[in-house]
């Protein structure tokens, strides 16, 4: 079939089906501050545990539960996970527990584990639990060995719980710990703070202050790694218009920059601390997939585990989940806190990791402060242009190319309309203020088109040579990226084309090849998994029914699959994995035993091209017809609402930051090409897409991407995310084969990591 995934090698793929948790016990808890998205993590382990044939437990209010047993400690049922993927905090309830930090404590919570097996803590929490975790399993050999001599367990329970095996998850909203670029709640926290930020003034946490300034366009953020300089007082009221944020450990009171403002510039000002609303509200689909796929691991990671393997930490770099050695990680997190507390900024700002330092970075190039006059002069003349789709982030993009391209010292045009408006002259010069707010916005401010230029060539070279442009960057979906193929290939009859042309792919479809993620498709994640929350809480008085929802994404089934994990599907139909009436009979029959147990709702999703004959209201009549007198149906086809609304934090700071290492690239070719008092540039490395790919953010020449491209279908040949597709089926209870290749490396904290690092997940 067209368009279908390559095969891999046979031998060079590992399945889980390999590894058996047959007469093993796992536990999971929670511990320090809740987190949105433990909850999906605790369902995760749960299910996967049970699914591999391991007894897990949960242990209620962290480890004070370990401490004190009894009922705290209980066996976990697949249906009593059920209904947790959208609830906030963590149901199984965490607690500060001064007991276990003592020997007496610790000794109670071993004999509590030992009494059921239990040999495998999944501890999801923050540097401190992940500590008191690897002190406990350090200890665990002394611990029995009391235990034994006071008579508490015989020395065959000893012998057989002989060994502890810690797997950790940062869950913290602060994203403070090192060693992922991204922890359990920290995006669920950031749409908290932009819900808010949106409308008012706000203050946030040192990593949440700094990436909501990015989402919202803050003219100014107060950190604690970036201290104001002398004469800062000056400088802020002179800059100030809209937005301040104050991170809680800057070191300024909120109240000092509220009577600042008041003094110097009479602005009336309200301050609102936003307190412990960041930790409220249900989880967005970033922190359930997150959680999901980590918890997976984390079960992987335990069943691996041996005598001589360290306790680790599941964690995420780029977009790939890795196991680091927690005491690596820990380690690290009490350096950064060490450098702090030294005062040595610079040095803080390197040990947190390149996600922060880049976040860093856009943040300074995006609110240069010195006059216009002290700008540099690069005599370029840049245009920007949206193609395709709305896609929500485009304007956080064009808002970072438009200032990140003046800071450079370059002439910055905007193109109306995509390539219409190119070739009908729709092209003006765009300044600083003119993108005022724009991060925010939904929808494509500068107006976008599906048109392809290939027959406009001629016009939009003359438009090219009118405006004197002397680069372009194309935001868009998989027009844009046709668009730049046929542009390059133009170049041997067209002068003006041979300028450095690169592309941003921003398309809710998520289809582009050379990019795992696009603009826009979180924020349509988003707007999927809100819907499906609502659809089952509309079930909830209503037993046995079953929901078929319909959504976008062309051929791509990146939308469908992955809003099938971050709601809790229980079948998603795409047209990657064909499927027939049999796997159709299958799913019913499958909906049918569930019905059966306590969890009597279902939800199937449908990607709108999977099949041409399997439409949504076949299916719908399917289902209706085979579960007569069992269950009953209702359809929904989301259709355009995937596109609209705000974009959610993710898509504006990916936006921001792709758009402006984009520009620094055209800066660089720019520079490169210029030769004999013009720019030429005509190799096939100056027309690129920039992409991320697994760790990094790479450019890679269009041309090269041709041959990775099914163009019939507009989707890549290879997509990275139909891994996930065994991931989401064991969660909903079916036997499936998980390619697990990719897992068992552990790693280490202070590997060099790719020089282009992936900013994308570490929003």
């Amino acid at each position: 079939m067209a368009g279908a995934v390559a095969p891999k090698r046979q031998d060079t793929r590992k399945f889980f089906e390999n590894l058996s948790g047959a007469g093993k016990s796992i536990a999971v808890l929670t511990s320090g501050g809740d987190a949105q998205g433990m909850n999906a993590a605790v369902r995760a382990v749960v299910r996967m545990g049970i699914y591999v044939g391991a007894k897990v437990y949960f242990i209620h209010e962290g480890y004070q539960g370990m401490v004190d047993g009894g009922d705290n400690i209980k066996e976990a049922t697949w249906e009593s996970v059920s209904s947790m993927l959208q609830v906030g905090g963590t149901v199984i309830g965490s607690a500060r527990c001064k007991e276990f930090r003592s020997h007496e404590g610790r000794l109670k919570a071993a004999h509590n584990l030992v009494q059921r097996s239990i040999t495998n803590l999944c501890v999801i929490g923050g540097d401190g639990s992940l500590t008191g975790a690897n002190l406990f399993r350090e200890e665990w050999s002394g611990l029995l060995d009391e235990l034994v001599q006071q008579g508490l367990i015989d020395k065959e329970a000893a012998c057989s719980n002989s060994e502890l095996h810690i797997v950790g998850m940062v869950g913290s909203i602060d994203n403070d710990f090192c060693g992922t670029d991204m922890t359990i709640g920290t995006d669920s926290a950031l749409h908290r703070i932009i819900e808010v930020v949106d409308a008012i003034m706000t203050t946030a946490q040192r990593y949440l202050a700094l990436v909501s300034a990015l989402a919202c366009g803050a003219d100014w953020v107060f950190i604690p790694e970036m201290p104001p300089e002398d004469g800062w007082e000056d400088s802020m009221c002179q800059k100030l218009s809209e937005v301040t944020t104050v991170s809680e450990g800057a070191g300024f009171k909120a109240l000092l920059t509220e009577e600042l403002v008041v003094r110097c510039l009479g602005f009336d000002t309200r301050v609102t601390i936003l307190g412990h609303v960041q930790r409220g509200g249900t989880p967005s689909a970033f922190d359930r997939i997150l959680a999901s796929r980590m918890g997976v691991e984390a079960v992987l990671a335990l069943l691996e585990a041996s005598a001589t393997t360290p306790a680790c930490v599941v964690s995420l770099v780029g977009n790939q989940a890795v196991r680091l050695p927690l005491m690596e990680c820990v380690q690290m997190t009490q350096e950064v806190q060490k450098a702090m507390d030294e005062k040595k900024f610079e040095e803080a700002v390197r040990l947190r990791g390149r996600s922060f330092e880049n976040n860093l970075t856009t943040y300074r190039l995006l609110s240069y402060r010195n006059a216009d006059s002290e700008l540099p002069n690069s005599s370029f003349n840049v245009a920007v242009l949206n193609v395709g789709a709305p896609a929500a982030g485009m304007n956080a993009a064009v808002r970072s190319a438009v200032r990140v391209g003046i800071t450079e010292g370059h002439k910055m045009f905007a193109v109306s309309d995509g390539f219409e408006g190119f070739y009908k002259g729709h092209i003006k010069e765009i300044k600083w203020g003119d993108v005022g707010g724009w991060t925010g916005q939904g929808g494509s401010l500068l107006g976008t088109k599906r048109t392809l230029p290939g027959k406009h060539l001629e016009k939009i070279a003359e438009q090219i040579k009118i405006h004197n442009i002397n680069a372009l960057l194309v935001i868009g979906g998989f027009e844009a990226y046709v668009g730049l193929l046929e542009l390059s290939a133009a170049r041997d009859k067209y002068n003006e084309f041979c300028v450095p042309m690169v592309m941003v792919p921003a398309t809710v479809s998520n289809n582009i090849p050379g990019s795992d993620l696009s603009i826009g498709s979180d924020t349509a994640l988003n707007a999927i998994t809100d819907t499906c929350d609502r659809i089952k809480q509309s079930a909830s008085g209503t037993k046995r029914r079953v929901f078929i929802i319909e959504t976008m994404g062309g051929y791509c089934g990146y939308l469908a699959t992955v809003g099938g994990l971050a709601a809790g599907a229980d079948t998603v139909y795409i047209y990657e994995e064909p499927f027939d009436i049999r796997d159709l009979q299958a799913n019913v029959e499958h909906l049918t035993q569930k019905m059966k147990t306590s969890i009597q709702r279902g939800i199937v999703l449908r990607n709108e091209n999977s099949n041409e004959n399997f439409t949504t209201d076949f299916i719908y009549q399917l289902y209706t017809e085979e579960g007569r007198g069992v269950f009953d149906c209702r359809k929904n086809i989301l259709g355009h609402m995937q596109q609209g609304g705000a974009p959610s934090p993710f898509d504006r700071n990916f936006g921001t930051k792709i758009a402006a290492k984009a520009i620094q690239w055209i800066t660089r070719t720019l520079k490169e090409s210029y030769k004999g008092g013009r720019v030429f540039a005509n190799s096939e490395d100056t027309a690129c897409l920039l992409g991320m790919r697994r760790r990094a953010l790479v450019f890679q020449p269009v041309s090269q991407l041709r041959d990775e491209t099914d163009f019939v279908h507009r989707i890549p040949k290879e997509q990275w995310w139909l891994k996930l597709r065994p991931l989401m089926k064991i969660l909903a209870k079916y036997k499936t084969s998980y390619d697990v290749s990719d897992s068992g490396q552990l790693e280490h904290v202070t590997r060099v990591r790719p020089k282009e690092t992936n900013t994308s997940a570490a929003i």
